[in-house]
């Protein structure tokens, strides 16, 4: 979405004070933040659907094999995830 759309343009901007711009800048960066987890969280669930949910729904519960199934594998992309960000973490620090 350009400036022009969203309705804020450079001049808007510039009006604000420091501490205004560095709580917009932060309230940007947490929207941001929120649409990401947001995101990932569709992927996941999409991907663990599709894996463990293979037959015709027939009964407004999920079977044994498939909540056993759904719930591996959110724990698995968790566990990977936190992986990854322990990873990263022993990088930024060396």
């Amino acid at each position: 979405m350009s400036t022009a759309q969203s309705g804020i343009d450079n001049l808007d901007l510039d009006r604000l004070n420091d501490t205004d711009k560095a709580e917009l800048r932060q309230f940007l960066a947490n929207e941001q933040q929120r649409s990401r987890i947001q995101s990932e969280t569709h992927n996941l669930t999409q991907m663990c659907w599709k894996k463990c949910v293979t037959a015709n729904i027939k009964n407004p519960k999920l079977d044994s094999s498939e909540e056993a199934c759904l719930t591996n594998c959110v724990d698995r992309f968790l566990d990977l995830n936190l992986l990854v960000m322990k990873h990263l973490n022993m990088m930024r620090s060396s």
